[in-house]
């Protein structure tokens, strides 16, 4: 009996570990299954950032920093991406915010990838700063540069009758300038780029202003009649005089320039801009449309004067491109 009880005594430790030891052997299960899970993910999101960096770096090439003309002495440039596949379309990209702009060769790739990847060859054109430059000289810049893409349409392989332009906040100011009261130069001009047209076929922009004379509900008005607060000096010493002023923020005013052989236009704008509220665009559209003209404004929620997705969104300007632009046939296809 004693040994009986002894056995026993021995038996329920064991039938105690036994299932010590169960619970020890699910732990590490839980734990593989666990850690499997975060590998997938961590693949997937490997996948996602390097499907995301091979968009944004199409293969393309650039020349960076042709002098397109000159500004008191200093050279003005652009810069040239062409992609693998050209369509023999250009778009003209307005390097300019707040009319301040960048230097040859530091307009980046990937903000012109979904262009490349369509075929569209990209002039960025940049232009000397405010104040150094006024707008006034910063619009007859980008003028040149257009007529600098024209003149040299052949040497790029794009059709000189079919341009794009594209910007966001003053470079959709200056794009829309350039829809509005583009044209052909003077014919007797000395230079024969000056005599070529600065007029472009094809608009896509993002929150630009349209009225500098009424800016409405935007934190740069100052309700005095005058320019807009922070950019004052971008228009030069003359604006302190109200009469001078006028002047001034009506010529470089789209808004007041709109007219019956005006290019299409697609704007998106943020719903939250407080800088250049979406009244600036509706005003402009609502100007267009009367006369005939097509101007679409896609909102994007919440959005202010620029948000993290832009970059996604210049798709829909490619898109809007691949409609209202149409290259000629070419007999020497490259």
């Amino acid at each position: 009996m004693q040994t009986i009880a002894c056995q026993r005594s021995i038996a329920l430790p064991i039938h105690g570990s036994d299932r010590q030891s169960g619970q020890v052997m699910k732990l590490p299960l839980l734990a593989r299954r666990i850690l499997a899970v975060l590998a997938t993910l961590v693949l997937a999101l490997a996948l996602l950032v390097l499907a995301v960096w091979v968009y944004f770096t199409p293969a393309h090439s650039r020349q960076d920093g042709i002098q397109y003309g000159t500004r008191n002495g200093t050279p003005l440039t652009l810069d040239v991406l062409q992609p693998k596949n050209p369509n023999g379309l250009g778009v003209a990209f307005m390097v300019s915010g707040g009319w301040k702009s960048k230097g040859p060769g530091e307009t980046p790739s990937w903000m012109c990838a979904p262009l490349l990847r369509r075929g569209y060859t990209v002039f960025a054109i940049t232009h000397i700063s405010q104040p150094k430059s006024s707008v006034q000289e910063i619009f007859e810049d980008v003028q040149r540069g257009i007529r600098f893409v024209r003149h040299n349409a052949a040497k790029y392989g794009v059709d000189p009758d079919q341009l794009g332009v594209i910007g966001g906040s003053a470079g959709g100011h200056l794009s829309l300038m350039l829809a509005t009261r583009g044209g052909p130069g003077p014919k007797d001009a000395p230079d024969p780029i000056d005599r070529a047209s600065s007029a472009v076929q094809a608009v896509a922009i993002f929150y630009p202003v349209t009225d500098l004379i009424d800016l409405g509900t935007s934190t740069e008005n100052l309700h005095d009649g005058g320019p807009p607060k922070s950019f004052a000096k971008a228009f030069g010493p003359t604006v302190t005089n109200l009469v001078a002023w006028t002047n001034i923020g009506r010529a470089l005013s789209p808004l007041y320039h709109v007219h019956t052989s005006q290019p299409p236009v697609l704007i998106y704008h943020g719903t939250a801009d407080t800088l250049t509220p979406p009244e600036q665009s509706e005003r402009f559209q609502k100007a267009s449309q009367a006369l005939g003209r097509t101007v679409e404004i896609v909102y994007h929620p919440g959005g202010k004067h620029g948000w993290l997705t832009m970059p996604f969104d210049i798709r829909h300007l490619a898109t809007w491109f691949d409609v209202h632009l149409k290259a000629k046939p070419s007999s020497n296809p490259r």
